[in-house]
């Protein structure tokens, strides 16, 4: 079978949006040189930090859909939250580059030249972005996937960059004030680092193993607490790699009940969980109880956590 059927939606994802981002870092590039206009500099390195974070998430999803191993039991999906939080910083260091090349420009008031060739180049990269967006989008929406939704927020936020560069070169070209320029270029750079806020925050809590959702954790409980043989259920804990979504949980069943039927019960129990994001792969681990030990085994764990605390000490 040809290795382009073979490869995911998201890795093709990536290919397109680097190959995308390269093209259009050679015209920025050229144009902004020759121009001195910053707001179109500014746009030109960010087409350079995309066409490398691209790449970057690239090898992270290959490395995150490797299958579990002797020494990786869990997979290696967390490293889609790893690229997830590297691709934010790059994008803050690249708004906060813009903004220090805003303000040169400001106290130096060099002058903005070749307006009309840069609007064009600008509209074109205007209007090639928002296809690329609506792609990524799509895929991110099919996939659910981390990185993908990192590179689909990223280059929207280009597409606002662009616009907003389109307009201060529109009323540079209109007024013949170089200042407007150099404005907007320290605009786009306060909207870039506040678009990746979001993105290093959502990295940052997969890897810390926050909860999810608390919608879908009432919802996994109601599936476990419904079922008509299960008496009670504790220390529901639930977590994702940005790929998989993990749920452990004691459930309490009849003492006399035997395995086969426990078995069967965490089967229905685990087929209505996974139902809940069709999207995600599941790894579910139910523990059986013949009564409700949740707080002995809190106890338990206090008293363990006492004793360790009185050893360092």
């Amino acid at each position: 079978m040809d290795k382009e059927l073979k490869m995911s939606p998201q890795k093709r994802a990536t290919l397109v949006s680097s190959s995308i981002a390269t093209l259009l870092l050679i015209i920025k590039l050229v144009l902004g040189v020759a121009s001195g206009s910053v707001a179109v500099l500014a746009s030109a390195i960010d087409s350079l930090l995309d066409m490398l974070v691209s790449a970057f998430n690239f090898f992270a999803i290959k490395k995150s859909e490797e299958h579990p191993d002797e020494d990786y039991h869990y997979g290696k999906g967390k490293v889609q939250a790893i690229a997830a939080v590297i691709e934010g910083t790059i994008i803050t260091i690249s708004g906060i580059y813009i903004i220090y090349e805003a303000i040169k420009k400001l106290n130096k008031g060099t002058e903005t030249t070749l307006l009309t060739p840069s609007i064009v180049a600008m509209a074109f990269s205007l209007i090639i972005t928002y296809v690329l967006v609506n792609y990524l989008l799509k895929v991110a929406k099919e996939t659910d996937n981390l990185v993908i939704k990192a590179d689909a927020l990223h280059y929207k936020t280009d597409l606002w960059s662009n616009a907003a560069v389109l307009v201060a070169l529109g009323l540079v070209h209109m007024t013949g004030i170089d200042a407007i320029d150099a404005l907007f270029g320290l605009g786009i750079g306060l909207y870039i680092i506040y678009s990746a806020y979001e993105i290093i925050q959502e990295g940052i809590e997969i890897l810390l193993d926050r909860s999810l959702s608390g919608d879908i954790v009432a919802k996994i409980g109601e599936i476990i607490s419904n079922h008509p043989e299960v008496t009670s259920y504790h220390w529901l804990k639930t977590r994702t790699d940005g790929s998989i979504n993990f749920v452990d949980f004691h459930m309490v069943l009849r003492p006399n009940m035997l395995l086969i039927e426990a078995h069967r019960i965490a089967d229905e129990v685990e087929e209505k969980i996974m139902s809940l994001d069709t999207k995600k792969k599941w790894s579910i681990s139910p523990h059986f109880d013949p009564y409700d030990d949740e707080h002995v085994n809190d106890a338990l764990f206090a008293g363990k956590t006492f004793i360790k605390k009185i050893k360092e000490d």
